[in-house]
């Protein structure tokens, strides 16, 4: 328990002074006393806290009690300090708005032309800002004084971050005519970038975004006259010290360096539209054995695209396949995965790939069984690497489950092949949004079958090349 002394040093914080604490402090132990029981509490003088009182009182804190002797009696301690936080809070209030109209006042008056000082050329300037807040007003001033160009290299993990925080500014510097373009790295799936841009900033072609291998620092350009670079990489750029300056020789380095770069990157536009398979490539590529994902596509396209890419992975890499039909026939499938251009009957007769139906792996006695499931899985599994084959990958489509209505079912086989996947093969469970769409409990299904899963593969937007986002479920 804290002394009096203690008590009074933690009070006097809210904005008393520590003999009004201490008076305080005992008719509030006291609940209600006479003006010499809180002097005896309080080790405060009679004649001062006497004082003390209609200050106290007009503050709140304490109301007299009329009689013979007079007493007082003390608001409960969290009434009390709430009031105490609320004149805090007036008090800063009106020193702020008392601040902004002296500003208001002070910029009337004061012109710089009329400084009688007569400046030579200006030599360049470097500045250090290390506070955080030196160097957010630094890039605000930037932006906001660009006339004609700004160019900013950005880490891409970063860059949400900053078009967030400089918005609005961006967006009035844009509409005074100020060209903006933003480098950073490539991204290895869809990029949200653009789409936080349009939403924040409606830049339209005043704006441009483009891709390259990542430059070694972060840095802001204006006009081709002032830069602010970041001292690292990995932290926001306002977190970090930065170097700001108007040295010509440096910024020309840097305005150099910028456009070597711009010229030798591509708009996101060509990411988009162009570099989805390699991207969908190196994903298949890096999934690993016990690997477990729920994939979530709008048309066929979308699908063949993703699941067949995922197959031939793994056939090339020595791995054996299988495709669990339900949307379609067997037949349908295996016409379809050489339409993509796998040699469906070479890996067929070498035991490397099967198209089978769904009935083969979930169904037992005409109804569908989690354990015989399970089992068809090891089965598979073993056989693969008896047959000399590296691993397992195996995806399945799972339309029939809604087909028939037995989506709990479905939910708590995803959660038991989730627990117990030991088998060290690689699982994509394959759901058609037009099918999750219809299931009456739509968000509770769903958030299931995430929870179930380790990773969440989505398709959309483009059907023909199947844009892909992945998160972390």
């Amino acid at each position: 328990m804290l002394s009096l002394d203690e008590n009074a040093e933690m009070l006097s914080r809210f904005g008393l002074t520590r003999n009004q604490a201490k008076v305080y402090i005992a008719t509030a132990q006291l609940r209600m006393a006479s003006i010499s029981e809180v002097s005896k509490v309080s080790k405060v003088r009679r004649e001062d806290v006497y004082r003390m009182l209609p200050k106290l009182e007009k503050m709140g804190l304490i109301e007299k009690i009329l009689g013979k002797p007079t007493k007082i009696r003390a608001t409960p301690v969290e009434d009390a300090l709430s009031i105490l936080i609320k004149r805090e809070q007036d008090m800063s209030n009106k020193k702020i708005s008392a601040l902004k109209a002296n500003k208001d006042e002070f910029l009337k008056h004061f012109k710089p032309s009329e400084m009688k000082l007569i400046f030579e050329e200006e030599e360049a300037h470097f500045a250090l800002l290390s506070e955080r807040e030196a160097i957010l007003v630094r890039m605000r001033d930037i932006i906001k004084n660009a006339k004609r160009e700004l160019d900013i290299v950005y880490s891409r993990n970063k860059l949400t971050q900053f078009i967030c925080t400089f918005a609005e500014q961006l967006k009035k510097t844009i509409s005074n005519g100020v060209k903006v373009r933003i480098i950073s790295e490539v991204p290895d799936f869809e990029d949200p970038i653009p789409r936080i841009m349009e939403e924040h900033i409606s830049p339209g072609p005043s704006m441009d975004l483009r891709y390259t291998d990542m430059p070694s620092s972060n840095y802001i350009l204006a006009d081709f006259s002032q830069v602010l670079i970041a001292t690292t990489t990995e932290e926001p750029i306002a977190e970090k010290p930065c170097l700001w300056t108007n040295s010509d020789s440096l910024v020309r380095v840097f305005q150099e360096s910028f456009e070597g770069y711009w010229q030798n990157s591509v708009s996101w536009k060509t990411i988009e539209t162009r570099s989805v398979p390699e991207k969908l490539t190196r994903f298949v590529e890096q999934l690993r054995p016990t690997n477990h994902l729920i994939f979530v596509y709008d048309s066929p396209e979308a699908k063949y695209n993703v699941l067949f890419n995922y197959l031939k992975a793994g056939l090339e890499k020595g791995e054996a396949g299988v495709y669990v039909a339900s949307e379609e026939n067997p037949t349908q499938i295996r016409e379809a995965i050489k339409r993509f251009g796998i040699e469906v009957e070479k890996f067929e007769k070498a035991g490397a790939l099967q198209v089978l139906r769904y009935e083969d792996i979930y169904i037992k006695d005409g109804e569908f069984d989690i354990a015989t499931t399970i089992n068809s899985w090891k089965k598979l599994y073993n056989k693969a690497l008896k047959n000399g084959f590296k691993g397992l990958r195996v995806t399945g489509e799972t339309a029939w489950f809604f087909k028939r209505r037995i989506i709990p079912e479905l939910i708590e086989y995803e959660k038991t092949l989730h627990r117990v996947l030991n088998i060290p093969m690689i699982a994509i469970c394959a759901y058609n949004t037009n099918m999750l769409n219809k299931n009456r409990d739509l968000m509770n299904a769903y958030n299931e079958l995430v929870r179930a899963h380790g990773t969440v593969l989505f398709t959309g937007i483009d059907n023909k090349l199947g844009k892909i986002e992945i998160r972390k479920a």
